[in-house]
């Protein structure tokens, strides 16, 4: 009773098509099953990035403020010092 029959879903899918027309609907049904071949490669390609070993990056050494050269500013200034 209140479930859809067969004749409506034929109804709807005649309408559907009116629409759309057969071209635009071939077009969209290429488009989703590109889409979901897209998904599925794109999760397996995860999975194997997952199983491969991690690769260290080029080590850095840190550097404090000790370590940083005097600007030119600042040799001035000392410059100025030593001969007052």
């Amino acid at each position: 009773m209140g479930g859809i029959s067969i004749w409506q879903l034929l109804i709807i899918a005649v309408i559907v098509v009116l629409l759309f027309g057969t071209n635009k609907l071939r077009n969209l049904g290429s488009d989703l099953g590109s889409s979901i071949r897209g998904f599925k490669k794109a999760m397996s390609d995860e999975d194997d990035k997952k199983d491969q070993p991690k690769e260290q990056d080029a080590d850095f050494h840190a550097k404090t403020l000790a370590d940083k050269q005097p600007t030119s500013a600042q040799k001035d200034d000392v410059k100025n010092d030593k001969q007052v």
